[in-house]
Parts: structure tokens; sequence; C-alpha cells
């Protein structure tokens, strides 16, 4: 009997598809096929390589109503907003990393020297194991599916259970370009098998969003192969409102920083930290904002505030929200503000009185949940931005640029925002420090952890 796992959306609680697991047969079908058309995509001029990633980006983004409706189902993003998934960061990530492949792909030459040709060449890697999470189930992928095909590698995605259709979405976009069969391959698997796969010697690396304890586990196996792993980990990240921020701009996006897609993002603002001057009318606006979000089923255009992705991650927020209220944080959204629905809805909460002793300021809530404190000045809030295992990305919200780049120099994290958050500029390095995790995707640097370099020492015989 084939084993399953099944997808429950979670807005209705319902089945929403059902699948099974891969066989062992086929885990090792999947890596000889890989394994046999590396050398074949690796000799495929990049033109080629171009036009058929540039073709399967234009099938997702024919398909982007459709297939945003199935991100709603799956995990349970407003239908108002899931299909700019594909149609807005999607496309535009992909289309950057295809735009600079060329340059970023072609040889480095080498200063001229008498009697020698030296360059280095960037060479694909092979074999490519991208393991991708529910949140953004197009947009976290993309950053390593595109640009590792175009640098001459295979992939193998493994997605999410709960948005395991994305990874078929995937196969059926490049089939429809002419990806050459085996070049791209996604898996169904469980933990044990992952763990099993990442194991196997035709896997040369392995890209990982997820938590820290996952990347625990995926750096320890790949430790004992010599091959290197891209992590990107938890996050708890910061704003720092000051009392020069444009005010109203300044509410409308830190509020939707904090609770766009019911706080699951890897980047949303999940602390804020206020100057002293201005705080009691940041909570005001804040809260008076936050009230009106629509929290209901997620198929309704109406709704902005869906439900959490799975019942035990809201009864995880629930803990920390409790645990938080009980060492004395202030509730600021009245009880009966949103309707009671069953979880895995949960109404959004901006909590004050808090501090770094709670888990709510410390570790990473992923849940529509946001604490705010004063501070007195600059020094403090780099103090408490500091005071994190964590480093993604950071915000200020001023008119000073002076200020911003000052700050931004002490703060540790990956991404140093002002007057923005919750958004990946693919010009840019998406890295992050600390428990965060390593590595690099996206901008000019993405394609040097994709590809190696070999290096050609020619020397023209003498006579």
């Amino acid at each position: 009997m084939k084993r399953t796992f099944k997808i429950i959306s979670p807005g209705s609680g319902e089945v929403f598809a059902e699948r099974p697991y891969a066989t062992n047969d086929l885990i090792n079908a999947t890596l000889e096929r890989a394994g046999r058309m590396n050398q074949v995509w690796k000799e495929t001029p990049l033109g080629e390589r171009i036009d058929i990633c540039q073709k399967a980006v234009d099938y997702f983004v024919r398909n982007a109503d459709p297939w945003g409706e199935e991100i709603t189902r799956m995990m349970g993003r407003p239908i108002r907003y899931s299909p700019y998934e594909i149609k807005g960061g999607f496309q535009e990530r992909a289309r950057y990393m295809i735009d600079i492949a060329p340059e970023m792909l072609s040889e480095i030459r080498t200063r001229d020297k008498e009697g020698f040709q030296r360059f280095i060449q960037r060479e694909p890697l092979g074999t490519i194991l991208v393991l991708a999470p529910w949140n953004y189930p197009y947009l976290t992928s993309v950053n390593v599916v595109i640009p590792a095909l175009l640098a001459g590698n295979s992939v193998i995605l493994k997605h999410s259970e709960q948005t395991a259709i994305c990874a078929e979405r995937y196969l059926e976009a490049f089939e429809y370009a002419g990806l050459p069969a085996g070049v791209f391959q996604y898996l169904h698997l469980d933990h044990a098998q992952v763990a099993s796969l990442i194991n196997e010697p035709q896997i040369a690396y392995v890209a990982f969003t997820g938590s820290v304890e996952g990347g625990r586990a995926i750096q320890s196996a790949v430790g004992k192969r010599f091959i290197t792993a891209g992590l990107e980990l938890g996050g708890k990240d910061p704003a720092y409102i000051c009392e020069d921020a444009d005010w109203n701009y300044t509410i409308d996006n830190v509020v939707d920083g904090s609770f766009f897609n019911s706080g699951q993002s890897c980047c949303a603002i999940e602390r804020i930290y206020v100057q002293q001057s201005v705080y009691e009318r940041f909570i005001e606006d804040f809260v008076n904002l936050t009230k009106k979000y629509v929290l209901g089923d997620p198929l309704d255009p109406a709704t902005t505030l869906g439900p959490m992705v799975r019942k035990s991650n809201a009864e995880l927020a629930k803990v920390q929200l409790s645990a938080a209220l009980k060492a004395g944080a202030r509730p600021q959204i009245p009880e009966g503000t949103f309707p009671n629905l069953p979880t895995p809805y949960l109404a959004p909460q901006v909590l004050t009185s808090v501090d770094h002793q709670m888990e709510v300021m410390t570790e990473e809530s992923f849940a529509p949940i946001i604490g705010i404190m004063p501070v007195a000045n600059d020094a403090e809030a780099i103090r408490l931005m500091n005071d994190s295992q964590y480093g993604l990305t950071a915000s200020i919200w001023t008119s000073n640029m002076d200020r911003a780049l000052q700050i931004g120099n002490e703060v540790d994290t990956g991404t140093w925002f002002m007057n923005r958050c919750d958004y990946l500029d693919p010009e840019l390095a998406w890295t992050g420090v600390k428990n965060t995790g390593k590595g690099c995707t996206l901008s000019r640097l993405g394609y040097e952890h994709l590809t190696r370099p070999k290096s050609f020492h020619l020397k023209y015989k003498t006579q």
C-alpha cells in the first residue's frame, strides 16, 4: 500500500488534495535521470537555457489566477493577494536572474600574459536539491530554481507537504517550455526520506528555507559530504519608528509589514521600537488601522486576513501570546473586535508593556501578533534590535538618510531597510546573519553559490 499525505485547506478544514510519498524506486530513478542529464544540460547553449526559462515564467504568469487560488486553498492567504505572488515577486525575481545570466555565467578573463591563455570558467555544481516552504511557495523556490537551471544544473524540488502541488506546477511549466526531461524533477518526501536523499552522492548542493532546527539537521548532513547548503532560517525582524517619520505612510506600511499573510512571512516585522515622543500616537494609529482588517474566509475577495496555515501553528502562537499576557503585556485589540472563528483563524493582536524577557519579543512568532516598545534614543533602539539570535531584515522609518545609514551600519542584519519592509529586491543579496542562516540568493552574487570556479591555465608551446 502506498503511503500518502493530505493537504488540509486551512480556510475550510477540508482535504484539498492527497498525494503519495515517493517510493525508493522513484527516488533512485529521479537521481539517475538527474545525473544522466547533467552533462547534456551543461552543454546546452546558455541562450537555449534562457529561452526555456523565459517560456516557463511566461506560462506561470498566464496561470497566475488559477494557481493563485490553489495557494489560497492550500495555505490560506486571501485570494485577493495570492495571484500576485506569481504576477509580482516571482516574475520580477525570475526575469532579473534571467537578464543577468549572460554576464554572470560568462568566463572571467585575466590580464594578458605573453605565451599564455588564462581564464576562469563557471561550472555547474551538478544536481541541486531545493527544499521549499509553504508560506510563499513560489517566491521562496524561484530564488534558486531558475538561476540553478540557467547555470546548467539539474534541479530536484521537494516542496512542503502543505503546498506540494506547487512542485507539480513547476514541472508543468517546464514541460510546456521544452525543458529536457530529467533536468527538473520533483519528489514528495517525508523527513526521513529528505535526510536520506541529502546523503546521496548525486546531490551537489542543498537550498533550504525553514526552521533553525531543520537547518541544523541539514548542516550536519551536508557537513559529512564536503558539499554546502544555503540556509534561510528563522527571523525576528525589528522596525524602528523615528519621530521624523512620514507618518501616514509609515503606519500603513508597518501595519501591513506586520500582518500581511497573517504574519507568516520570512521578513515580516515581528517587533517594533518607537521613539518615546511619538509612542502613544503610534500605538493609537497602529491599532486603529489594525482594526480595519477583515478576518474571514480566504476565498472571499473582501477578506484581508485569512487563517494561519495549520491549527498547530495557531496554537503555538496562542501559547506565546498567553505567556506574554501572564508576564504583564497589555493587549490593545479588545476581545470581540474580530469574529470568533475556529482555529486556525487567529485575530491580530498588538501588545504593549512588553520587554525582552518575553518570547513574543525574542522568538519567531510567524503569526499576526506584534509587540511594541518605546525607546529613549537611537542607541537604545540599536541595542534592542541587535538583542536577537536572528538577523534577516531590519527597518528604520525616518526622513533622515544620514541617520538611516549610520544606524544601519550598527545593526546586525542581512538587509537594512529605510522606509520599507517585507520585500526582496532581486538586485540585492538575500542573506541573513546569526541563526537566520548562511548563504545568498538573488543578486549578482546568487550565481556564485550555484556554480564552482574552474581555472584554465594554457601555455603556448615554445620552439
